[in-house]
């Protein structure tokens, strides 16, 4: 039996999270697309011959701050300085979140004034982000984690022998 990595993705989680309008959880979702992007799209900004090279930089930052800010968890395990973690937990609102994805959607827009590249992606998705935020924030959501990936404790989380196979 091979294992996919369709057994830890809890699809019952994520129509729940899709049927309950909660643009918390939207934004949370389009987050973590941002780390995606961010990083990827910064990493090929960076053999352009021009300025744009330092949008490409603040990109790669800007997303490895979205993974702080997306998985808090990674507050705990990695070892950080207190004023990062104090900075970080600053974004735990819906409020200070859509402020904080405009900021930086700001400045990936502005990449747009020395040459069109795929950074304009970026700035497009982080607006996603910010507009859900802000969404969530005018409706006076609770902010929410979402269900994407499985619980350990299910009964249908893969289990040991199965991830020895793997290895």
């Amino acid at each position: 039996m091979a294992l996919d990595i369709r057994q830890f993705i809890n699809m019952a989680g994520m129509l729940k999270d899709l049927k309950s309008f909660n643009f918390s959880v939207y934004g949370r979702w389009f987050g973590y697309i941002n780390i995606i992007l961010c990083i990827a799209l910064g990493i090929a900004n960076l053999f352009h011959v021009n300025g744009v090279i330092a949008f490409g930089i603040v990109s790669i930052i800007q997303g490895l701050i979205i993974l702080f800010i997306e998985i808090p968890f990674l507050l705990k395990i990695c070892p950080l300085s207190n004023n990062f973690i104090e900075f970080i937990s600053r974004f735990e609102t819906n409020g200070y979140r859509a402020l904080f994805y405009l900021g930086m959607a700001i400045i990936q827009y502005c990449s747009v004034i020395l040459m069109t590249t795929s950074l304009l992606v970026v700035a497009i998705g982080l607006t996603i982000s910010a507009a859900s935020y802000a969404v969530a924030y005018t409706k006076h959501q609770e902010f929410q984690n979402t269900n994407i990936i499985k619980n350990p404790t299910d009964a249908d989380f893969p289990r040991e022998a199965v991830i020895r196979e793997m290895v």
